[in-house]
């Protein structure tokens, strides 16, 4: 019997490379791996039987009753937001507590990353309604790139078709919010800093809070895909936990690829265990309940949603 052909597109990350060299296969299907530069829109694309899907955009469509992805606990991108807070290099601002009443730019209103940003800003008392918001581009505008998505937006968030970076240096906006630094960020001469001092310090004590490193894309899968492969959802999970094994493993050999990979990949063992990004419904429990109980406090989700209903196929 021929095996189906499942064509997935997704960012290139680290860990998907044995899946893009084919080192990784899969006995059940075969996997056409579509490289992509930014994150793909799954459903807009009829060659895609699936791919890499923003969380915040995933769990706000099947809230409202859009069942055609079928979302996989497979998050391929996750991450602390504590570094993604920047200020101007000159900034008295130290700690989140200073963006009380601030200006502040962000790359998106209900993206993921952005969502686990603002609950920062929540938890250190900060009104979110008492920010002057604004969402744009980082540096050049990207035109068609949905930054605000299908909701009304609060009446203290704009939106700009210009540099944030700029205005930021400028002086016109306090601090921004985004997971892609500015160019010329990795400079002596940057314009910016992050607003933490020491994030990495920061990151552990919310993990030791919390018991988990925010999720912001995962998989999904088209439900019609699906529907003629039922089995098709826990083969591709089963397969991506085998890329992400076979890739830590061969990290811990090859160690040469930055100056302190080595203990980078030593550090994160001692505090996260054998697997900082698990995969799994059960592993990701408390993650997802935090996540969906954050975008309804904030309004981005109008009602309350149960995470269990997330996913099930």
């Amino acid at each position: 019997m021929t095996k189906p052909r499942i064509r997935l597109a997704l960012r290139d990350w680290d860990h998907l490379v044995p899946l893009a060299t084919g080192t990784i296969r899969s006995e059940a299907f075969d996997l056409e791996l579509d490289s992509r530069a930014s994150t793909p829109d799954v459903l807009s694309e009829p060659d895609l039987d699936g791919g890499e899907t923003s969380f915040s955009r995933y769990v706000l469509g099947t809230a409202a009753g859009d069942d055609r992805l079928v979302g996989l606990p497979v998050f391929v991108m996750r991450g602390f937001r504590h570094r993604c807070v920047l200020v101007s290099r000159d900034s008295d601002a130290r700690e989140f507590a200073d963006l009380k009443g601030a200006r502040v730019g962000l790359t998106g209103w209900p993206d993921s990353g952005n969502t686990w940003t603002r609950a920062l800003l929540r938890e250190a008392g900060v009104d979110l309604d008492g920010i002057e918001w604004t969402v744009g581009a980082v540096d050049a505008p990207e035109p068609g790139k949905d930054r605000v998505g299908t909701a009304e937006l609060p009446g203290n968030v704009s939106v700009s078709d210009g540099s944030l970076a700029e205005d930021l240096a400028a002086g016109r906006l306090d601090a921004l919010m985004t997971p892609f630094m500015p160019a010329g960020f990795f400079t002596p001469q940057s314009r910016f800093r992050h607003l933490l001092d020491d994030h990495p310090a920061a990151e552990l004590g919310y993990y030791r809070r919390h018991g988990f490193v925010p999720g912001i894309h995962l998989v999904t899968l088209k439900r019609e895909v699906v529907a003629r492969h039922p089995w098709l959802p826990q083969a591709v999970q089963e397969l991506f936990e085998q890329s992400k094994r076979w890739w830590l493993s061969r990290r811990r050999l090859l160690t040469d690829t930055t100056p302190w990979l080595l203990a980078d990949l030593s550090r994160t063992r001692e505090v996260f265990g054998e697997d900082w990004m698990p995969y799994g419904t059960a592993a990701n429990a408390a993650m997802t309940a935090a996540f969906c109980a954050e975008l309804h406090a904030q309004g981005i989700a109008p009602a309350p949603i149960d995470p269990e209903e997330l996913f099930t196929s």
